[in-house]
């Protein structure tokens, strides 16, 4: 009797053992597996980031400035130049003969100029020559009209002394012409020979056009000619040939395309971490110094206000980061990434963007008060988008069981992966994260049990669906 009453009492127990557990298994098949994460404090940056190239802060195209054959190219591409230093010679026979000449020009003039001095000085000679002679004509008539008042000569002799002396007069006048005209003689040859040098500079200004020299230091980037071609000057609306292009490697910059809807984040002055493809591993820093106010389209790089359709493509904007100083040969042309750190704040309450969801709150609220039955569809669960707001599913306890109540919340900055969040939320709460599959459906009142062992394997899921 006494091993059958045993034998009985185990029986039991083990069938009461079964009752329970199937009763708690039956009580937890609705119950959601999600995972969650704690709101927590701790510093984040919100950074945008945008693909481009090396570009210089100058650069130019080194043009022809004559017509004529390349006569020879003293750089190469990849050669640094100093400012001033010879680049090309374009055939100048033409133009220096053209100064040789005005230079024997000149020679000539300043020779008139020196015979014309000549003649002013003989002929300020013979000013005081006839002066001279006047002054012995004065007195000699002088007397002569005493003697001839006193009678004491007679009249023929007062005459032939009168007329010797207004000869001398007239002499004297004609000797100060002959002065006057060796002066302007004289300026009319100097201002030849000024004449003469103007156009010698000229002259040499053509001659000088055959030479092209580097306007300041700089890496030679490209030269698309060769000896023995011939190249044009621009004229009018016609460009001319270019000899090389030039750029000034003293400031470097990565010009990048931001998108649209990231460019009101990004100002003057911010800073940013530029890596450059052919240098991995290596990282460049710099400040933002030009936000582009037109709009590219995304597949051509034109702007929006040079286009002639309409287009409702993605749009970018250029940012100009210039790179502190480097020690590193960049080049330009170098495809590299910059991100631009945007903001900035230390110990503020984040959590993963992912959980971040849009919902009717009073719809949300009737589910939690019923402890709710999961909809039939996701639209039932949205309600309508225009009393959709952003939150998060908190988990609580309500009814013995762990369950999620819509919570919104407002935000502040982005980071990678984590958001600031401003207001809703306290240091400590949990909040669901995933899968976004089960945020799809997720509504309040659900219950769920957490299982962040499931967080791995959808990770994949969680990206794709931001």
């Amino acid at each position: 009797m006494t091993g059958k009453k045993i034998s009985l009492i185990v029986l039991l127990l083990l069938l009461l053992t079964g009752v329970v557990a199937g009763t708690i298994v039956h009580s937890r098949s609705d119950v959601l597996a999600v995972t969650t994460v704690k709101a927590v404090r701790e510093n984040l940056v919100s950074t945008v980031s945008g693909t481009g190239e090396i570009k210089p802060k100058v650069q130019v195209n080194v043009g022809t400035t004559a017509f004529g054959r390349i006569t020879r190219l003293y750089v190469k591409e990849g050669d640094h130049v100093k400012a001033g230093q010879l680049l090309a010679t374009v055939e100048s026979e033409q133009q220096a003969s053209s100064v040789d000449a005005q230079k024997a020009t000149i020679a000539a003039a300043q020779t008139n100029v020196e015979s014309y001095i000549a003649n002013e000085k003989t002929a300020e000679a013979n000013v005081l020559e006839a002066q001279a002679d006047l002054e012995q004509k004065k007195f000699d008539y002088q007397r002569a009209r005493a003697l001839y008042q006193d009678n004491l000569i007679a009249k023929q002799d007062f005459d032939a002394k009168k007329a010797a002396y207004d000869v001398d007069v007239a002499t004297v006048d004609q000797r100060q012409a002959e002065v006057r005209q060796a002066k302007a003689q004289v300026d009319s040859a100097r201002s030849q020979v000024k004449q003469d040098i103007a156009m010698l500079q000229g002259d040499d200004y053509s001659l000088a056009l055959t030479r092209s020299v580097a306007p300041f230091d700089g890496l030679v980037t490209n030269v698309p000619v060769r000896e023995g071609e011939t190249v044009v000057e621009g004229i009018q609306n016609s460009e001319g040939s270019t000899l090389m292009t030039l750029a000034d490697m003293s400031v470097i910059t990565a010009e990048v395309k931001i998108d649209e809807t990231d460019i009101p984040n990004v100002a003057l002055g911010q800073t940013a971490v530029v890596t450059v493809d052919a240098f991995p591993g290596q990282t460049f820093t710099g400040k933002v110094t030009e936000v582009g106010d037109q709009a590219l389209l995304r597949t051509t790089g034109m702007a929006t206000s040079q286009s002639t359709t309409g287009t409702e493509e993605a749009k970018d904007f250029k940012v100009v980061v210039t790179l502190n100083s480097t020690k590193v040969d960049l080049r330009p042309g170098l495809t590299c990434t910059a991100k631009i750190t945007t903001a900035q704040k230390t110990n503020i309450l984040t959590i993963p963007i992912q959980a971040l969801v849009l919902r009717d709150p009073a719809l949300e609220a009737k589910y939690f008060q019923k402890h709710g039955k999961a909809p039939s569809s996701a639209a039932t669960v949205t309600g309508g988008e225009s009393n959709l707001v952003q939150g998060v599913y908190k988990l609580t306890e309500a009814d013995g069981r762990t369950r999620v109540r819509f919570v919104p919340v407002s935000t502040g900055i982005t980071g990678a992966t984590d958001i600031e969040v401003l207001s809703g939320l306290q240091p400590g709460d949990e909040v669901v994260t995933g899968h976004y599959r089960v945020l799809r459906m997720l509504h309040g009142g659900t219950a769920v049990k957490q299982d962040n062992s499931i967080a791995a394997p959808v990770a994949s899921d969680d990206s794709s669906s931001s």
